[in-house]
Order: structure tokens, then sequence, then C-alpha cells
């Protein structure tokens, strides 16, 4: 078994390299035109670690046998990427955004900015603090999707686009830490630790929300000048009217999803009866993000499978660690694997102090906008945003870059309030 782990280990690593080097596979497919699909393919991000987990099962199964390999993947835990998959389709549709906008237009309209500065303001700022109710990977769905023709279009600069891209990516990574469920780090401890709402909101929240609100300012102080010169058209989305009915029931729909976040059979089914719901009303709807959620939760199902063999060396690490260190620690090893994995492993040791606790998660969601592995809506940002950037990527070093700012913004609040 240990075998398998040190390959798992070095599989992980490989991912981790492909993760930063997809954006060149991308360009090496127009120098080789022959194998373009391939190289476009093996350069999408969401695809690397679904194609390394697959490497792993035939490692597994070549260094054991077949039947391990297969008990091994049936054993794993996938309610994570069903649930972001139902709730980025449900979150995405036409009804939703349609009215979200409306919502976020109106309150535009009272904030003494540009419109277009306001707009990109609350989807920096009110839509991350919203995913405490509606849950991180559905306010990463809307927020991306109502920045996109705002910030990431043809003629911002590349360099404000990744800095947006990094102060999106954390503030929906600590703007979901209001409530014990809607942030992926937080809910593996909370159960167990006992940590319900309230104590997330005197403890953690309100540090987050004024990181939220510092960053998104940030942003919008880069964003103001150009939002300004060529303002986008931000009256609307082109799509059908939609009745008030059908944006009712398609809000009770995220809503219950929502409530069933951890029981995929009842949110799957749920999923079903929403898909009857927008084929009866098609003249509704506008295509739904079938191939753009199929691939993130393709990408978490990897990251699933390649990290359940990571906690021989994960586990010793964070567990040696005094909860100044483990701060730090957890906020450096959350660039390279998932914050809640990261946080689960903390969970499982033993007389943990409070402190160490609080150490562990902070420095877990604090450090969730890094990379696209840092937290699970990360991928559903690059999947959805990765258009407006050039070669049509995202690059890994682009991200890192843009995200340190607001990411020491977030340690700050959370190490000095």
């Amino acid at each position: 078994m240990h075998a398998i782990e040190i390959a798992a280990a070095l599989l992980f690593a490989v991912a981790l390299v492909h993760t930063f080097a997809a954006r060149q596979l991308v360009r090496l497919g127009r120098r080789f035109p022959r194998h373009e699909g391939l190289f476009h393919l093996l350069g999408e991000v969401e695809v690397v670690f679904g194609f390394w987990s697959a490497v792993l099962v035939l490692a597994f199964a070549s260094l054991a046998n077949w039947q391990e390999a297969v008990s091994y993947l049936e054993g794993r835990q996938y309610t994570e990427p069903l649930f972001v998959f139902v709730i980025m389709v449900i979150a995405a549709s036409h009804p939703v955004l349609a009215t979200l906008r409306t919502v976020i237009g109106a309150s535009a309209r009272a904030l003494p900015l540009p419109r277009a500065v306001a707009m990109a303001w609350l989807c920096l700022a009110l839509v991350p603090l919203l995913g405490s109710l509606v849950t991180e990977p559905a306010a990463m769905t809307i927020a991306a999707l109502l920045l996109g023709p705002l910030v990431f279009r043809p003629g911002m600069r590349e360099w404000v686009k990744y800095f947006s891209l990094g102060v999106l990516f954390v503030n929906v990574s600590i703007g979901g830490t209001l409530t014990s469920y809607a942030a992926p780090p937080v809910l593996m401890v909370a159960g167990t630790w006992k940590w319900d709402s309230l104590f997330m909101v005197q403890t953690f929240g309100w540090k987050a929300a004024l990181a939220v609100v510092v960053n998104a300012s940030l942003a919008c102080a880069l964003l103001w000048q150009p939002l300004r010169q060529e303002p986008p058209p931000v009256q609307g989305d082109g799509g059908p009217r939609v009745p008030l009915t059908v944006r009712l029931v398609h809000l009770a729909f995220l809503a219950a999803v929502v409530l069933a976040a951890h029981h995929q059979v009842v949110f799957f089914g749920l999923f079903l009866f929403f898909l009857g719901f927008t084929t009866a009303y098609a003249e509704y709807q506008r295509p739904l993000l079938i191939k753009e959620a199929l691939l993130v939760a393709f990408f978490l199902a990897g990251l699933v499978v390649l990290g359940g063999l990571q906690q021989w060396w994960l586990q010793p690490l964070v567990s040696g660690m005094d909860s100044h260190a483990l701060f730090f620690g957890a906020l450096g090893l959350t660039a390279i694997t998932d914050n809640a994995a990261l946080t689960y492993l903390g969970s499982l040791i033993e007389g943990l102090s409070e402190a160490s606790r609080y150490a562990l998660v902070a420095g877990a969601v604090a450090g969730g906008g890094l990379t696209v592995i840092a937290n699970a809506p990360n991928p559903a940002g690059v999947a959805l945003l990765r258009g407006g950037f050039a070669d049509g990527s995202i690059g890994a070093g682009g991200l890192l870059l843009g995200a340190l700012l607001p990411t020491a913004v977030a340690a700050a609040a959370f190490l000095l309030l």
C-alpha cells in the first residue's frame, strides 16, 4: 500500500506541474496543428486531475490488482463534485441570472458610483458574501457570469483581469464563512468541532466580510478608469423575458438543492425535475451550462481520487505545527491541495487546541484563491472566465500573482482582528 501512496504523491506532483503548464500546452497546439486537438484537451485545466486520476487507477491496478483499484474508487465520496455540477447548472440558468441581474442592477443605481463600477463592486463583494447562503459554488457561478462581460473582456488589460480574478477567488473562499455549511473547508470540520453558524459569524464571518469589502474596493479602484472610458453594456443579456412564476420556480429549485447539499440522491433527483421544468418552459430558457459544469465536476472528482491518497504525508505535516505555524502552513499548503481536504485532515487530529483549529481553517480559507485547486469553486470560475483571457486560458502563474494581495488582506484580517 505504501508503494501506491508514493505513486499517488508523485502523480499528484505531476498533476500540479501540469496545471501550471496548461497554458503552454495550448500554445504548443498551435505550433503542431496536426495534434492541436490533443494539446488543447490536455491544456484544459479542468481535465488535468481527471486525467492523472485515471493514470493513478492504472498504477493502482498494476501495483495491487484491478479489484482493489475499483474498490478504492467506489470508496471515495463524490457528493461535492456532483453538487457543484448541479448547482452550477441551476445557478447559471437564464431565469436565475435574469433575477440577480435585476437585483444587482437596482442596487448599483443606489450606489454613488458609475453604474458599471458599482456592478463590478457588487459582484466582487455582495455575491461572494451571498455564498454563505447559497453555497460558494453557486456564488462563484453567478459572480463569474455577471462579471464576464464587465471585466473579463477584450480591451481590458491582462494584469487587471488577473488581479480581479484573484480578488474574486479569494472573496468567494472567505465569503462563505458566515455560516457553517456553505464553505467546503468549514463544512469538513463544523460537525466534528461543533461549530454552528453563530460561532462562524462571531469568529470568522465579520472579519471575512471586512476583507471582502477591502478587496472588492481595491479591484474597483483599478477598474474605475477602464470601466468609465469604455463602459460595457450592462442593461441586459438579450435573453427572453421571464415571467415572475418561472423565476420563482428556478429560485425554489436553487434553494432546495442547497438545503439537500449533503444528500446526493435528493439533490440529483431535484435536478432531474429541474431539467423537466426547463424543457416544459423552453421559451424562457437559454442553453444550460452542462458542458462547463461537467468539466468542473470531472476536475473535482479527479481531485477526490488523487487527494485521497495524500493523507500519509499531509497529516503528519499538519499535526507537527503550532497554531502560528499552522496558519501559514495551511495558507501555503492550500495552494497545492484542496482546502477542504486540508481541514478534513485537521479534523482527524486528536487534541487539537482551539487556537490551532482556528489557525487551520483561517489559513485554509485565506489561501483559497491562490490556485485553481485551492478551493472547490475555483474550477467553475476558470471554466466560465477563461475565454476572456489571452489564448483563451488562465495561466496558473498569473492567477497566483493576482491573488497575492487579496490573500494578504484576508490573512491580515484573520490574524490581526
